[in-house]
């Protein structure tokens, strides 16, 4: 009975979150949220932290780097997907079969697939962000990379498409995979961090300049 009280009461913790940071809108927020919820997107970025690995590092590091994401993304993902959502069922908040859907405002009619519980996109975004906590150790790329990935989770509530709880789970799956893969590459490959790297600040420009891009497109 206690712990049918306590979940009841997350639940509905989550719901009322979901619905506060959802429910705050601005036209410009609505296309900054979409673009920035997007994938494809965040290719530059996404090359420019190879960029940075083959400027630094041998290169079977680098091949070493390359495997080890790859391997966490796909943890991320058939965790969440395959093994998780599955069982769960949660609706996402956008679907229509969800009774609140209709106190949910979505952007350009997206609504997500069925199930959300956890957020793929929170364990990819975070599982990248911890590896290149892990790879780099480097204050500023941290803080920058963790941020992005804050920013990635908040989208996708602001699209209505995730609970914050699903989001947080996800980022739970994310952090452990990342840093079960990083650990095996430290291991296997004999990775120590570096001192200090060569053109560390460039995923930063990057991505800071995408962010740019899209806030100037949102606003005009």
């Amino acid at each position: 009975m206690i712990w049918t009280d306590l979940l009841s009461g997350l639940i509905e913790a989550d719901t009322d979150l979901l619905l506060a940071i959802n429910g705050w809108r601005a036209g410009w927020a609505d296309t900054f949220m979409y673009a920035f919820s997007g994938k494809w997107i965040w290719v530059p970025m996404y090359a420019s932290i190879l960029y940075v690995l083959f400027r630094n590092l041998h290169w079977k590091w680098v091949l070493g780097c390359i495997i080890t994401i790859a391997l966490t993304i796909t943890f991320a993902d058939q965790v969440c997907a395959t093994f998780i959502r599955p069982y769960v069922c949660r609706l996402r908040p956008a679907n229509l079969e969800n009774p609140i859907s209709d106190m949910v405002q979505i952007v350009n009619g997206y609504r997500g697939g069925r199930y959300g519980f956890p957020s793929c996109h929170a364990a990819n975004a975070f599982g990248l962000a911890f590896f290149v906590f892990y790879v780099f150790r480097t204050r500023a790329l941290t803080w920058f990379i963790m941020l992005w990935a804050l920013v990635t989770c908040y989208s996708r509530s602001y699209l209505g498409v995730h609970y914050p709880g699903d989001l947080l789970v996800g980022a739970v799956v994310g952090f452990v995979g990342a840093t079960l893969f990083y650990w095996l590459f430290a291991k296997f490959c004999k990775y120590r961090p570096l001192k200090a790297y060569r053109h560390a600040y460039v995923p930063i420009w990057v991505g800071g300049g995408t962010v740019l891009l899209m806030a100037v497109y949102s606003f005009v």
